[in-house]
């Protein structure tokens, strides 16, 4: 993410602003939706548009008209949220495509822990024996440890020096938007698709193949707001969470689905004490490989992997649309600036009105049901 604000012109002192704003508003509206409607709601910045800020940067060294850019693409969100058929379209996703998308999001990811064993042996070995040991032991706890053994095996590889960048008082920055026609076309919208495409809809999808009905005009909304006063401060764009929402909207957080909420919440304090603490975080990320990172998130979703595997397969005559997803989101490849899991959206969704077209609605619904007569 600071990669990305700086490719579009930030400076450090703005990065850093960026950083610490984004944390406020994602832990204040986490909090803020999860004491709402008691639904572990799981809020997140756009990671997919940081990625489009690295990738356009060459194009935009105007900080100040990215920032407006951003502030249109909150508006654009906002619109997606008061426009009832937006919605609807957003969260209408069937249930094995839904799940494929989210299984072929997480592939990538659970596949980091193996990948982390080649690149540095001696550094992913504690973290997943730990992981190994305390899912035997005390399966709820074997993330948080893995945790704690990243934290401390990244701080012996870095050694001292990472802890000389660290700025402890990060500040906030306000940045005067300046509004580019250009920049808005080139960088605003794209960044509007690529977190709706990348981000809003594998949240709504997570949420729903966990069993929770997510209410889509609330948070499209919030979020959106959230993203363009937060863009004043050098924040790109804040969303419904996918990834982290597999996490916190899985039997993993806990037990009972109703009590899951709690997850979130507590996601959204520690998201406020990790944006006071946004330099030292920053540092102690920067110097880890990042291989490790993402191993020790590959760890934290190989339930919902699973869980997703199995409810994309649930259905037989759906198989085929819901391998065709899978296959086409875990490539990760981007076509006109939008990520794989649209694509693998919209693919699964041709392959299901193809070879579907000829069902009866409800005639999925059990493997018994007899075939539609030919008209």
């Amino acid at each position: 993410m600071i990669a990305g604000l700086q490719a579009v012109g930030a400076t450090d002192a703005q990065a850093s602003s960026g950083l610490l704003i984004l944390c406020v508003t994602v832990g204040l509206t986490s909090i803020l939706f999860a004491l709402l409607y008691r639904l572990p709601i799981s809020i997140a910045w756009s990671t997919p548009g940081a990625a489009l800020l690295v990738a356009a940067g060459q194009n935009h060294a105007n900080f100040a008209a990215a920032v407006g850019a951003f502030i249109v693409c909150g508006a654009l969100i906002v619109l997606c949220g008061l426009w009832p058929a937006l919605g609807r379209l957003v969260t209408s996703i069937p249930k094995p495509i839904a799940s494929a998308m989210l299984a072929g999001i997480l592939f990538p990811i659970c596949l980091a822990p193996v990948s982390a064993m080649v690149d540095f042996p001696l550094q992913a070995l504690p973290i997943i024996l730990v992981w190994l040991i305390m899912l035997r032991l005390a399966p709820r706890w074997a993330v948080p440890s893995a945790m704690v053994v990243a934290a401390v095996v990244i701080a012996l590889y870095a050694g001292g020096g990472w802890m000389q960048s660290a700025a402890l008082a990060p500040q906030l920055a306000f940045v005067v938007p300046v509004f580019d026609p250009a920049v808005i076309v080139s960088l605003g919208i794209p960044l509007f698709i690529v977190t709706m495409a990348g981000q809003n809809v594998p949240g709504f999808v997570v949420m729903s193949t966990f069993g929770y009905s997510t209410p889509a005009r609330p948070v499209l909304v919030g979020t959106g707001v959230a993203t363009a006063g937060g863009a004043l401060f050098g924040g790109h764009a804040i969303n419904l969470a996918a990834i982290t929402a597999a996490i916190m909207a899985s039997p993993e957080a806990a037990p009972d689905k109703s009590k899951r909420w709690i997850a979130t919440f507590s996601a959204g304090v520690l998201y406020l004490m990790l944006g006071l603490g946004a330099g030292v975080a920053t540092a102690l990320v920067a110097a880890s490989p990042s291989i490790l990172i993402i191993a020790v998130a590959g760890l934290a979703v190989v339930g919902a992997l699973v869980t997703s595997v199995t409810s994309a397969l649930e259905e037989p005559a759906h198989r085929i649309a819901a391998i065709a997803t899978f296959l086409v989101t875990a490539s990760g490849f981007t076509l006109v600036g939008v990520g794989s899991a649209f694509w693998g959206l919209l693919v699964g969704a041709l392959f299901m009105i193809w070879l579907g077209w000829r069902r009866r609605p409800g005639a999925d619904a059990s493997s018994s049901a007899p075939p539609r007569a030919a008209s």
